[in-house]
Formats: structure tokens, sequence, C-alpha cells
């Protein structure tokens, strides 16, 4: 068997929510996205590639996300994790953007309706947030319940989407 190495790319992408860190792999495919310092935020590694031409599709449209010019990603996508956890980031990036489901309505949605809570597993393991929405996804009481960049960050991302679809606010 042959294996091809493949180099993480990773460039910087400053935010409303704080320093993005963006990776991706030798096909143009974004692989991860985190807030710099954030628990589960890779530090960058001796051998990836700083290299903001191959994220910059990733860049711009983050940018216009950020901007409010941009309320659908179209970016080639490889997260890593389980076929389940595929799955639930999958349902996830279908939830409309402004709208939120929650865990059990992911849960399903994937014809798995007692699997709430390994949804919500699933959902603070995706490595490539805001792009795969796990913001977009609440509590079935309508709370915000967690969000591993914080709660502050998960009702910015809400009221973000809310104010640009002039949809009312989450928070006041």
């Amino acid at each position: 068997m042959i294996r091809t190495s493949t180099t993480t790319h990773y460039a910087h992408c400053p935010s409303p929510i704080g320093e993005l860190l963006v990776l991706g792999d030798d096909q143009g495919r974004v692989t991860g996205l985190y807030v710099e310092g954030e628990p589960g935020a890779p530090a960058v590694e001796s051998g990836w590639r700083h290299d903001p031409g191959a994220s910059r599709p990733a860049l711009d449209q983050l940018d216009a996300y950020f901007d409010g010019r941009l309320t659908d990603f179209d970016l080639e996508l490889a997260p890593e994790g389980t076929a389940f956890q595929r799955q639930v980031w999958a349902a996830l990036s279908e939830i409309p953007y402004a709208e939120t489901l929650s865990y059990r309505d992911v849960a399903g949605e994937l014809g798995r309706p007692r699997s709430s809570r390994a949804v919500g597993q699933a959902n603070g393991r995706n490595p490539i947030s805001v792009i795969v929405p796990c913001h977009r996804v609440i509590a079935a009481d309508g709370t915000l319940g967690g969000y591993g960049w914080g709660l502050e960050r998960k009702r910015w991302l809400l009221d973000h989407e809310a104010r640009v679809a002039g949809r009312t606010l989450v928070s006041p």
C-alpha cells in the first residue's frame, strides 16, 4: 500500500469572536476551524505550513459571513471523525441560516430519536465550527445549552445571523 503524505496548511483569520485558526489539507479542503487558545484548539505544529493562499476560499467566505454578506458556505470540507460524528456534522450543515434545532430534532432527523446525548457529544467534537454550524443547535427547552467556545460566542453567532436575516435576536 502506498501512503501519500498530507501536509496541514494553516492560516489565521481575525473575527468578531476571536482569532480563528483555519486548517486545510493538500487537496484544498478545510479540515479544522478553531478559536485560537480555546480548549480543543490545536497548537500550530512545526511540520504545518503557513499558507494563507491555500486557505483563501475559506478566509474570504469567513470574512463575508462575519460581514453579513454570506449565509451559506460553499467549501470542500474534510472533517475527521467517526461515521456517526460525520452524519451529525452533515445534519448540522443542513440547518438553515439563522434557525436553530434541538439536539432531539437532529437525532430525529438522523432516524435515531433516542440519541440526543450522542448527538450532543458529536456536536461538541465538531472540528469545523461556524462553517459546520454547531452553534445552531440548542437544548429542547429553547435554552442555548453548551458551546465549546463559550455561550457568549454562541449567542453572538446566533444574534449575528438573526440580525442579518432580519429576525428576533437571541439576547436583548
